[in-house]
Parts: C-alpha cells; structure tokens; sequence
C-alpha cells in the first residue's frame, strides 16, 4: 500500500506544479489518495462477499433510477474518455482525479441507496451489484495502468 500511495501521490499532480513531499498527505485514507481509493475498491469487494455473489459476473442490465446511481454511471462510462484525453495529453493526473471522483461518488451510492438491505427489490439490488461491479472494474483497471494494486481486503 505504502509503494502505490507514493506513486499515486508523484502521479497526482500536475507535472508542472511544484511538488510536494509529505508521507501523512500520501497514506491518509481522506482526500485523493491510492489509500482511499484502494479503501472504496475493497468495499466493493466486501460487498460481493457479502452478497454471496462472484464480482465480474453481474451482467444484468443497469437501471440508474436516482441521482447517485445516475452520476456513478457516467463517471464509469466516461472512463474511456478520460484514457483518451490522458493519452493526447500526457496528463496522468487526469485519470487520478478521474478516479477519485468515482470513488467519491461510489461512497455517496454506498450510503445512499441500499443494495443488501431488507425490503429492496431484486431488480434493483442486481442493477445495483451490477453497477458496483462495473465501478470496482474501473478503479482496478484505472489503478494498474497507473501501476498500483488493488487488493481484496484491508
């Protein structure tokens, strides 16, 4: 963890901006860092586990219906944009914040709208999954090209 929050911080930040050394910024869990987004892929993961369920295997349709699930889904379609504009540009920050936004809206989603809670339907708890599946995708994908590990647990 220790190895990815140091690359990501180096990545992070606009090459043309002075930079900034400083270990507490680099291995906080708050605030656009590896740890916080290594945190939101494991919680992914957990609720998989959860779930009784394999991620990478949620092929259902997605069914955004509120605001959260609606942003979220744009953030993870966007993605492929973002790689494009990364790539023209020679601009790995892009894809970092690209990233973090994700994540923070993943977070806003997890607490927003239940997925294993009583009472949700089924529809909706596997557009759901489906979509959590998709974004756990992105930020793994997303976190290798920038040569980072995600991992299962924390």
């Amino acid at each position: 963890m220790g190895i990815g929050a140091i690359k990501y911080a180096d990545l992070s930040k606009t090459r043309t901006h002075d930079y900034r050394f400083d270990w507490d910024a680099m291995l906080s869990f708050e605030g656009n860092t590896a740890p916080y987004l290594q945190y939101a892929y494991t919680r992914i993961r957990s609720l998989f586990r959860r779930a009784g369920r394999d991620p990478g295997r949620e092929s259902g349709p997605i069914l955004p219906e509120v605001p959260e699930e609606r942003q979220l889904a744009l953030g993870v379609v966007r993605f492929e944009e973002v790689l494009e504009q990364v790539a023209r540009e020679a601009f790995p920050h892009l894809l970092c914040h690209h990233l973090y936004a994700l994540a923070g809206a993943f977070m806003t989603f997890y607490e927003r709208c239940p997925i294993l809670h009583e009472g949700v339907e089924e529809t909706v708890r596997d557009s759901r999954l489906a979509l959590a599946d998709a974004v756990g995708a992105t930020l793994a994908k997303g976190l290798e090209l920038l040569g980072i590990e995600v991992m299962e647990r924390m």
